[in-house]
């Protein structure tokens, strides 16, 4: 299942709530509909709901557990966060801000210009 943020609000206790529409086949739904059980809700125009406090970006994938429980797939954060503390100091903070940009739908940028090389004679290289 796909969402994307809506909105974002914050609650009488003073937290932040991250609003996703949820899109889904018809048995992916269903699915949703019942392990969201009683707090199951749709906008005005009928789109599934998902409410969360930890924001996983403007689009996203959830998951339904075995247990029923619905999760954000975050594999690719936990990839990111992986390789960067492998390799940490000026790399890992580059490697950092363009896994950041990417998760979070941005473009990396680059200091240096990408170099291109062409193989058209060993003499070249």
């Amino acid at each position: 299942m796909k969402v994307r943020l809506i909105r974002s609000y914050r609650s009488k206790n003073g937290n932040v709530t991250f609003v996703y529409g949820v899109n889904a086949n018809a048995t992916e739904l269903k699915a949703y509909k019942k392990a969201q059980g009683e707090f199951f809700r749709e906008s005005e125009d009928g789109t599934p709901l998902w409410f969360t406090t930890r924001c996983i970006g403007d689009a996203g994938t959830l998951i339904i557990t075995q247990n029923g429980n619905i999760v954000p797939d975050m594999s690719e954060y936990d990839k990111a966060a992986s390789i960067v503390a492998q390799y940490g100091g000026n790399l890992g903070d580059h490697l950092a801000a363009t896994a950041a940009a990417k998760l979070l739908g941005g473009s990396s940028t680059s200091s240096a210009p990408a170099e291109s090389v062409s193989a058209s004679s060993p003499s070249q290289l």
